[in-house]
């Protein structure tokens, strides 16, 4: 503490601050509790430490910490996993590795390669797998292919007692686009009010412009820029796509 004493008071107050939150880490993450008298006896430098050698690394394996840099590497080099995927299925054209290159060639809008690919894994033992239908349905709907995307979420309907989200949104979307309008809004609702980030909202208030209904569309617009406005930097790019898809559909 008598090391803070030659500090001016704000930085001192900023540097305790600072050891008393990396004590609070210790307990809550059930560290061994001889950090919690280095970081006090040894101030400010027992807090660097602590910081340096723990909180840091563990901080930068975290979830969200591997999500701000994909992001970052997305907006860098778009077509960096593309190319990576595709080297792994020339290497090992095994089913895990044609739905990742499915995965990136449909976020590059290659839909029609997308649905490919899926459908080339979906064989043998992985025929009923939910991740390659739900792939290869979203991919026939952006193809406007609906027709044949229904009878795979279907299927896919029926392996669970409960409607996934994102099965909803697709379902509902291959009945927007075939017309199918009453059974569309519950299931695109649904998806709007349950799948977590922008995709879901932005189908929803697609769906609603697009059927006539501008003033509801405008409202889920705009809890669509309520929820940006709290949306950390990494992530606003892809919100935002989703933001102007829905934007453009109001008008």
């Amino acid at each position: 503490m008598s090391s803070l004493l030659g500090l001016s008071p704000l930085l001192g107050l900023a540097l305790l601050a600072f050891s008393i939150a990396m004590c609070v880490h210790v307990v809550r993450t059930h560290r061994e509790l001889y950090w919690v008298f280095i970081i006090l006896i040894v101030q400010p430098i027992g807090a660097l430490i602590y910081f340096l050698a723990i909180f840091l690394p563990e901080f930068t394996r975290g979830t969200a910490a591997q999500k701000m840099r994909k992001a970052a590497r997305e907006t860098l080099d778009p077509q960096r996993e593309y190319r990576e995927a595709s080297k792994a299925v020339e290497d090992a054209p095994t089913v895990a590795n044609r739905a990742r290159l499915a995965v990136a060639a449909a976020s590059l809008g290659r839909h029609a390669e997308a649905e490919r690919l899926y459908a080339e894994a979906l064989q043998g033992m992985y025929a009923d797998d939910p991740q390659l239908l739900l792939g290869r349905a979203n991919a026939l709907v952006e193809l406007n292919r609906a027709t044949e995307a229904l009878p795979l979420l279907a299927a896919l309907d029926g392996q669970s007692k409960v409607r996934a989200p994102q099965t909803a949104m697709a379902m509902g979307r291959a009945y927007a686009q075939l017309g199918r309008h009453a059974g569309a809004e519950p299931l695109l609702r649904l998806a709007a009010d349950q799948m977590p980030g922008f995709e879901g909202m932005a189908r929803y208030a697609v769906f609603l412009a697009q059927t006539g209904r501008k003033d509801e569309a405008r409202e889920a617009l705009a809890e669509i820029d309520k929820r940006l406005a709290k949306t950390h930097s990494h992530f606003r790019k892809e919100a935002r796509g989703w933001r102007d898809l829905a934007a453009t559909a109001v008008g």
